[in-house]
């Protein structure tokens, strides 16, 4: 008798053979490191001749980090805030971009190429050299001082996060290229005939848009903001990664271990309210 599989145990069986090596890189070379800087985050480290010396000081360092350390809940709040602001605009900046080069035109590959080169030439040493030089804002707002200027017309409470937002213009550029070629994947895979039988039931572009290709390129949204959020709490600027590593620069182990922690848990559950969010989206679209 032949031994078959149903198709969910096949898919089941495929999702795992993909996800095989990485749970073997990740048991091999991630697991112990995890575990240890959970088990330094709730102790004290010092430096003996021995080696490291553990003392047991429970939930101390997390609560340090919210009631005596000043500087971490400030940068916390300024790097959550810089992420609602540029994944939004990462992400129309993308689609758009992509939407224009899904056209037919002369030189298409070439553009596709400039705007994908960021990713590869704005990153390490290059990128924090291009940031010290001012190459992540636009110039127009230290020139013209924008905000005196503009005061006077618009409320500074709504002025000052709107030239935040122009402002990171340059940045979100430099990290839309990796979500422009994924956009763009995503819409040479639907098909040609769904626009034409819309056009031909009198549907306009801006309806076609948000009746085929919005409602299609919702997991590549999704995707797309999974990995922007992602990117945007682990970028070589991030400042809660900086504050970090200073901290672990002044040999402070168990401390660094627990802003660490409390960072990752903030991470998670941002990523678990963006799959909540769009699983219900899907759900009601399916």
């Amino acid at each position: 008798m032949k031994f078959r599989l149903s198709m969910r145990i096949r898919h089941f069986l495929e999702g795992y053979i993909f996800i095989s090596l990485w749970v073997i890189g990740f048991s091999a070379f991630m697991a112990v490191p995890l575990g240890r800087s959970l088990y330094y985050a709730f102790h004290e480290l010092n430096v003996t001749s021995d080696g490291l010396k553990a003392t047991y000081v429970g939930w101390k360092h997390f609560q340090e980090a919210f009631t005596i350390d000043v500087k971490f809940p400030s940068r916390l709040i300024s790097t959550i805030t810089s992420l609602f602001l540029e994944v939004p605009l990462i992400l129309i900046f993308a689609i758009f971009i992509a939407m224009l080069l899904n056209r037919q035109f002369i030189g298409r590959g070439i553009f596709r190429g400039i705007f994908f080169l960021p990713v590869i030439v704005s990153s390490g040493a290059v990128l924090q050299r291009l940031q010290s030089d001012g190459g992540d804002s636009l110039p127009i707002f230290s020139q013209y001082n924008l905000f005196d200027v503009l005061r006077n017309v618009i409320p500074p409470e709504i002025l000052r996060p709107l030239l935040d937002v122009l402002d990171s213009l340059t940045v979100v550029m430099w990290d839309s290229g990796v979500q422009i070629l994924i956009f763009l994947a995503g819409l040479q895979a639907i098909s040609v005939q769904l626009y034409e039988a819309a056009k031909c039931d009198g549907a306009t572009p801006w309806e076609s848009f948000w009746k085929i290709t919005f409602p299609l390129l919702m997991p590549m949204i999704l995707v797309n903001t999974l990995f922007s959020i992602v990117n945007s709490f682990t970028k070589r600027d991030n400042l809660v990664m900086e504050y970090i590593q200073s901290v672990f620069k002044l040999s402070k182990f168990g401390y660094a271990s627990a802003l660490g922690w409390i960072y990752f848990i903030i991470i998670f559950a941002i990523i678990g309210a963006v799959f909540y969010i769009f699983r219900n989206k899907m759900s009601e679209r399916g």
